[in-house]
């Protein structure tokens, strides 16, 4: 009896392991590969639908009309602030030390993703090993930065990235490639990349050169083949157009491998526009590029999410997102946890790309040090309306975009406060020292 029982037993233990199977298997598949597309200097005004009248933007158009567009994503204002602030979830109070550079030893999204079972690369731009005099190697490599493999440029040297690109492969010097057009060489790697057979997910960071100057003619535009390094800021609208044309064939290419409706493809800008273009705007407007400045035309971006049977087509979100928000997020779409000891200054926006409220933040702080360049410090928290500086002062960036004109009269009390205490959070939080003497 005992023997017919423990048979018994072991047939069905068998029977619930097989019988589990096909849920585990569903399982693996409800986590969703993850696309990061981080365009270079392209302002929130820059796209079509956002209202831009200056270039066709088809793809990315067509993107939001087929998922989620944000209205209010606030980066920091220049390159290198953003990249760390994205990729590690803190603040810039916390852990930005140099421009060029990644401090050595900072967990990003691609360790946390990876640690969850995702393979991950990254393609485009680096800009975080540090390439100029003291600074020179001391920032982090893509593989110490949690990434499996890469195709990058300026990763220990920084010649063209866009005609005859000066790329770095995984395990590769530097390899200038003659006749070529780098976003293309990108381009051909996520399409390779994407079409990989493999038994877990994929998270892909796609930090994009494009459209960043040298303001250059596209493969696109008639002039690459008379002369495609002349420069002229009358090229943005090429570059923003080549941009949008990439976009859409990354999206195309996850369709013709049949991951379109497992893959969450997020589209933002690092900064605002450079200062040199100007963007007319369908309502009779002009918006001029902000770039390295902490007003709002240096700081808002677009964002778009699309994920096809998850999010709501057509969905239109206007709270407020900041790059700290990213990595919390990615580490919810992986179905797993952030470290027990991780400092992460941000919230997963996940539950809102399912239609539910989640836990917006009512008030973003913003600490920028460029360490580069001739911009001007700035430390802020904001809401939708208003913005207070550590200084004190206070503006209506809904009224005065260009912070022309600091109130004098009180805002409400429930404001002040709420920005104040979004201050007062990181009062004690020390700024690393700088490796650059000046």
């Amino acid at each position: 009896m005992a023997l017919r029982c423990s048979r018994i037993g072991f047939c069905l233990l068998l029977a619930a392991c097989f019988l589990s199977l096909p849920v585990l298997a569903a399982a693996e598949e409800a986590r969703p590969n993850i696309i990061l597309i981080m365009a270079d200097d392209l302002g929130y005004e820059c796209l079509g639908v956002n209202g831009g009248a200056s270039y066709d933007t088809p793809a990315l158009d067509a993107m939001a009309a087929g998922g989620m567009r944000f209205t209010a994503c606030h980066a920091q204002p220049l390159c290198t602030p953003s990249r760390v602030k994205i990729m590690t979830g803190k603040s810039n109070a916390r852990n930005y030390v140099e421009f060029q550079m990644l401090p050595p030893g900072e967990r990003t999204f691609a360790h946390m993703l990876r640690d969850a079972g995702y393979a991950t690369a990254v393609a485009g731009k680096w800009q975080l090993y540090g390439l100029d005099g003291e600074r020179a190697g001391r920032g982090t490599l893509p593989l110490d930065a949690g990434f499996d493999e890469y195709c990058l440029w300026q990763v220990r040297n920084k010649e063209s990235r866009y005609r005859d690109p000066s790329i770095e492969f995984l395990g590769k010097p530097a390899e200038k490639l003659e006749g070529r057009y780098g976003p293309d060489v990108f381009l051909e790697y996520i399409s390779e990349y994407i079409g990989r057979e493999r038994d877990q997910p994929f998270f892909l960071y796609y930090p994009m050169c494009l459209p960043h100057s040298p303001h250059q003619p596209s493969p696109d535009h008639p002039d690459y083949a008379v002369d495609p390094l002349k420069k002229d800021k009358k090229y943005f609208k090429s570059m923003v157009e080549y941009m949008d044309k990439i976009v859409g064939r990354i999206l195309t290419r996850l369709e013709e491998t049949g991951q379109r409706e497992n893959t969450v493809v997020m589209f933002i800008g690092d900064n605002g526009t450079d200062r040199n273009i100007r963007t007319a705007m369908r309502d009779g407007s002009e918006v001029r590029g902000f770039k390295g400045h902490s007003i709002d035309w240096g700081t808002h971006v677009p964002m778009i999410v699309s994920w096809p049977g998850q999010v709501r087509a057509g969905a239109v979100n206007a709270e407020l997102i900041g790059f700290a928000d990213f990595l919390p997020t990615f580490v919810a779409l992986a179905d797993s946890k952030l470290p027990e000891d991780a400092v992460v200054d941000g919230h997963s926006f996940l539950p809102q790309l399912k239609g539910e409220r989640g836990t917006p933040s009512d008030a973003l702080f913003v600490h920028y040090e460029p360490r580069w360049g001739n911009f001007t410090k700035a430390r802020f928290a904001r809401d939708h309306r208003y913005k207070l500086y550590d200084d004190g002062r206070i503006y209506d960036v809904q009224a005065d975009p260009l912070e022309e004109s600091p109130l004098t009269d009180a805002v409400p009390e429930e404001v002040q406060g709420r920005l104040q205490s979004a201050l007062d959070t990181f009062a004690g939080v020390k700024m690393p020292a700088r490796i650059v003497t000046e």
